[in-house]
């Protein structure tokens, strides 16, 4: 059985998933990448390799390498939640880009190369497809860069909220209509909101009578 729950994607951007990565989703604090094999547990369950070549890894990987990857990775979260602490709430000026050159610098690793490939049925015989090669376990990290900077490069940091809850951390983008969303899930945070809203309620009543 495994320790953790699984990882929560609650935040409309991976990259913000990344960061929600250690979160408190009841009492206690959970890192769903504490070490090499959760990190690539939390990999696959946000779809950001296939599992096919995260066996391989798990295979090939020497002893300790993965935790250093992962240790890694958990480094480039906590720099890229400071960024965000000093940027969020308000829209990304160009002056940000001095502070975004550790992206740039994990980008330039990255190996992709073209392929032609069939197409889905129906669609035309071929397509261009784009394939990454994964030959050392530090190209784990590249998918989740790549998703710190989508998140960069396509959200509005003025919508990039952290969750009311008292004691929640988790982070999301705010992509309601009229941007009201509040919690991190209405079915957590914003189900507990309502619960001690109306014993609030019923406490002034009582005082009333």
């Amino acid at each position: 059985m495994e320790r953790h729950p699984p990882a929560m994607f609650v935040g409309d951007a991976l990259g913000l998933d990344f960061l929600n990565s250690i979160a408190t989703p009841i009492d206690t604090p959970v890192d769903w990448i504490e070490d090499g094999e959760g990190y690539l547990r939390w990999l696959e369950q946000a779809r950001l390799v296939p599992r096919d070549v995260l066996e391989e890894m798990r295979t090939r990987a020497f002893p300790g390498e993965l935790d250093r990857v992962a240790d890694q990775a958990r480094s480039l979260r906590e720099w890229f939640r400071g960024f965000l602490r000093r940027h969020k709430g308000r829209a990304l000026a160009a002056e940000a880009l001095a502070e975004l050159e550790p992206l740039n610098r994990l980008l330039e690793r990255h190996e992709t190369y073209s392929r032609i490939a069939p197409r889905p049925a129906g669609r035309g015989p071929f397509q261009l497809q784009t394939v990454r090669r994964w030959r050392h376990p530090d190209a784990l990290l590249l998918p989740v860069v790549e998703a710190l900077a989508r998140l960069v490069c396509t959200e509005d940091f003025s919508q990039v909220k952290a969750c009311e809850g008292p004691a929640c951390t988790l982070l999301f983008a705010d992509h309601t209509r009229g941007h009201a969303r509040r919690w991190c899930s209405m079915a957590v945070c914003g189900n507990r909101a309502k619960q001690a809203a109306h014993r609030h309620r019923l406490k002034k009543r009582r005082h009333r009578h």
